[in-house]
């Protein structure tokens, strides 16, 4: 299993929870805390004492997505690098999965939620989908599953502005069951967790496994076309230019790509 102070986990009463614990720098995401997440996953699955996962951050920050300087020097290479195993994870984990999220959650930070059964928030979460706007296209079976959920034409503001939308609006189309104060979200995550927990596993496997059957060859098929886009485009200009100029704190000028 991979081990990294990054990412915690703790399981108690039938319930996992995985704390992203990188605060300092904004619970950005390395290359190693997938790869400990989608381990801590696959534990979760195998173990039959664990019934419901639970991802939480801080009721400060959820995540700002990937760490760019790591991502640069540790792009994904290939479907078994730690990203794509952890969005294989997070898509075909058989047991409830529970989110409790507070201030920002970027990127895959609002993408991962897309495979969650239940979704908390507080009341200063704020979703953003910038992938455009590192001339980069969407993963995790976002470009799927977004407008799905939101219909076509939110998907499309969504996606293509990039543009942050706050809790209300993701309770406004389902992304979320509830919003609560910051300092309760966790605590109402892990509440609903314990709920679950102490219902039969058989018959929470199978209804989930119900619900999902009928696009999950589609889900995984939708990842690994993103995926292949994803990769391909990290290497075009439109990306490089993004990435530099968010590393030289500058606003990224598109014109020429």
């Amino acid at each position: 299993m991979t081990s990294t102070t990054d990412i915690l986990t703790h399981t108690e009463a039938g319930v996992m929870t995985i704390t992203l614990n990188r605060i300092a720098r904004k619970n950005s995401i390395t290359a190693d805390m997938y790869g400990a997440m989608a381990d801590a996953l696959a534990a979760a699955e195998k173990d039959p004492a664990i019934r419901v996962a639970v991802f939480q951050g801080h009721e400060t920050i959820f995540s700002a997505g990937n760490d760019i300087g790591d991502f640069q020097s540790k792009p994904p290479a290939g479907q078994d690098s730690p990203v794509f195993r952890f969005l294989r994870g997070i898509a075909t984990f058989p047991k409830p999965l529970v989110a409790a999220v507070c201030g920002p959650a970027v990127g895959v930070g609002t993408t991962m939620l897309f495979h969650c059964d239940l979704v908390y928030a507080g009341d200063n979460a704020a979703f953003s989908l910038p992938f455009v706007n590192l001339g980069l296209c969407p993963e995790a079976a976002s470009s799927l599953l977004i407008p799905q959920m939101l219909g076509y034409h939110r998907a499309a503001e969504a996606l293509l502005l990039g543009e942050p939308f706050m809790a209300e609006a993701a309770l406004e189309v389902g992304l979320v069951n509830r919003v609560v104060p910051p300092t309760e979200a966790n605590g109402v995550a892990q509440s609903i967790a314990r709920k679950l927990a102490a219902k039969p596993l058989s018959s929470l496997v199978e209804t989930k496994r119900l619900m999902k059957k009928g696009q999950q060859q589609l889900v995984l098929q939708q990842m690994a076309d993103e995926g292949a886009s994803f990769g391909r485009m990290l290497g075009e200009p439109a990306a490089k230019e993004a990435f530099g100029a968010f590393m030289e704190k500058r606003k990224p000028d598109f014109s020429k790509v």
